[in-house]
């Protein structure tokens, strides 16, 4: 009796698996198998996406300063692709409101944001949460929206104590009642 041979083919750019199993004269390919022929912009951006980017001490450190002392009332970060770095764009002092925030995210291209939201719960008690915001406006480039997604997690780590995540396409997905309505 012939036992059949069976391959796995793990294509290591889209990560899809795809089985050959082999029976004699007999071939059969898995439906997953026409898959893995992506065009190669696309396996290219995501091969360079999956690498990974570097978050710079800078974002840690006024992150921490928002955090415990208060002293920011909002961070915005952007990734340096040339560098592959993840660096703070914009910082907004502790008199600055969500409004200010919201106007200094470009509307062409992709961002992250923490914002301390500070509230009076309904038993009259101050509470301050903070809100991660992927801002990803469908006017960006698609090379940076897969970026910044697949970005997203790494910074998401080094961030920690983040109570909410909100994505965004457009303002209004993440406007002031969406971030009120999350906290309560």
């Amino acid at each position: 009796m012939a036992f059949p041979n069976l391959f796995l083919y793990i294509n290591p750019i889209t990560t899809l698996f795809s089985c050959h199993l082999q029976f004699q004269s007999f071939s059969y390919q898995s439906k997953f198998s026409s898959l893995k022929q992506q065009p190669t912009t696309m396996a290219m951006a995501f091969k360079m996406a999956t690498t990974g980017m570097w978050v710079t001490d800078e974002c840690k450190n006024s992150f921490m300063e928002m955090k415990w002392k208060k002293v920011h009332r909002y961070i915005v970060f952007k990734i340096d692709e040339k560098s592959r770095l993840v660096t703070v764009d914009k910082v907004g002092g502790p008199g600055e409101s969500y409004d200010d925030l919201t106007a200094s995210l470009p509307i062409d291209d992709c961002r992250y944001a923490v914002f301390d939201f500070d509230f009076v719960t309904v038993d009259n008690c101050r509470k301050s949460k903070l809100f991660f915001i992927a801002w990803s406006p469908a006017a960006s480039r698609i090379r940076a929206k897969m970026l910044y997604a697949t970005s997203k997690d790494g910074l998401r780590r080094v961030l920690d104590g983040i109570s909410y995540e909100v994505q965004a396409t457009d303002p209004t997905e993440m406007g002031i009642d969406v971030i009120k309505h999350k906290a309560n």
